[in-house]
């Protein structure tokens, strides 16, 4: 007479087999995007710690570099460049200018449109805070070389500037 095999052992050999291997990640290892979103994972828990000092999250930090290097552009420029919608940009703006980090002043080309500039106050901070980010860019990429990190920004900015 032939054993009847035991669906649960079978069962509980198979998961004690699968949690002994090595997981196999081969397809997503070969996609960009989950390579980006993983770096990405571990590049931001060091900027939230490190931007907390000056309270930014990565869209204030960047909003604010863009203005320090192009002061008096207008809204809709600076909407494009950091792509988020004009309604959710003016809240940021906002939060950034009751902070007195940044002044809104009409346009003397076309009335019905804002630029925007850093105050001195946001000029010093984003100057710190740009500082900052270097340094844990440094860091977080500390594996690689100076010409791989190049490289690598070279080739994301391949991407996404289409």
């Amino acid at each position: 007479m032939t054993k009847q095999p035991n669906k649960k052992l079978d069962l509980i050999d198979a998961v004690q087999e699968a949690a002994d291997q090595p997981l196999d990640q081969s397809t997503l290892s070969g996609l960009v995007g989950y390579n980006c979103r993983r770096a990405y994972i571990n590049i931001l828990p060091l900027f939230e710690k490190r931007m907390a000092k000056y309270q930014l999250r990565p869209v204030d930090f960047s909003v604010l570099s863009l203005l320090k290097a192009n002061p008096n552009i207008n809204q809709k420029r600076l909407s494009d460049a950091v792509n988020v919608s004009p309604p959710n940009l003016a809240i940021l703006l906002d939060r950034l200018q009751e902070r007195g980090l940044l002044l809104r002043q009409r346009s003397p080309l076309d009335r019905r449109s804002q630029t925007l500039a850093l105050t001195p106050a946001g000029l010093s901070m984003c100057t710190r805070a740009e500082k900052t980010a270097s340094e844990l860019e440094a860091d977080a990429t500390s594996a690689l070389t100076d010409d791989e990190r190049a490289q690598l920004i070279r080739l994301l900015q391949k991407i996404y500037m289409q």
